[in-house]
């Protein structure tokens, strides 16, 4: 290898050494601090909770629910899966126990900003870039029902149940419906547990991967999970 040719290898490799170092800068200043500017709280409509007259207003308690998403990639080489999670989720469910088709849920909001997975470099370029959450107008997420099927006339205390809720999913500026699977367990009269599932795209929401070292073949698949507890509130919580 000629003077000549070693000198314009290395030329080439600073070259890439400056530009890869200048791109891990911007995710990374560009991906802000993941911290929620505003406590999560539930909104429910007053024409919800209004049409609902009797029913058992039970809230997302964020502390014990969490909210994932799950993507397949390939990491130098090597098949890996993605997780990112948060518990910053907030939402009602009206549930009337002498009429189940009565049951109503209200907005779900998830604080996309807080997910994280396993690599905070991956965690920047989630909030600067793909979902781009460290933007204020981008921060929350919204699931909002319009439609509860495939509900039994009574449910029964310690018994799950399955059912399916559609609804609008808004990912910054994009709205999409999307189908949850649903199955919740009413523990108690004080305590509702339950999980929910749906499978969206990439594509839906036009959200793009960012060029990273090792990263290739990101899935267009992203499976929607959500583990949730929620519990009874006053009339005077459940408006507030």
């Amino acid at each position: 290898m000629s003077q000549r040719t070693r000198r314009n290898l290395l030329i080439g490799l600073a070259a890439i050494i400056v530009i890869g170092a200048g791109v891990g800068a911007f995710f990374w200043f560009s991906g802000g601090s993941g911290t929620a500017s505003v406590p999560i709280n539930a909104e429910c409509a007053p024409e919800i909770i209004n049409r609902n007259a009797g029913a058992t207003v039970f809230r997302i308690t964020p502390e014990e629910s969490e909210v994932r998403f799950i993507i397949h990639e390939d990491l130098f080489g090597q098949p890996n899966d993605v997780v990112g999670r948060t518990d910053q989720v907030a939402g009602d469910i009206l549930l009337n126990l002498n009429d189940l088709s009565k049951t109503d849920v209200c907005t779900v909001k998830v604080d996309a900003r807080t997910l994280v997975t396993d690599s905070e470099f991956r965690n920047r370029a989630i909030r600067g870039q793909i979902l781009q959450s460290a933007q204020d107008q981008f921060e929350f997420a919204e699931f909002t029902p319009t439609g509860i099927t495939g509900l039994p006339d009574r449910i029964t205390i310690g018994t799950p149940v399955n059912f399916q809720i559609t609804g609008d999913l808004k990912v910054r500026d994009i709205v999409n419906p999307v189908t949850f699977d649903v199955t919740a367990t009413l523990v108690s009269n004080e305590r509702l547990e339950g999980t929910a599932t749906a499978g969206v795209t990439r594509t839906e929401y036009n959200l793009t991967i960012p060029n990273a070292p090792g990263v290739a073949n990101v899935a267009d698949d992203v499976r929607l999970e959500i583990d949730f507890v929620a519990v009874p509130v006053t009339s005077e919580a459940s408006q507030s």
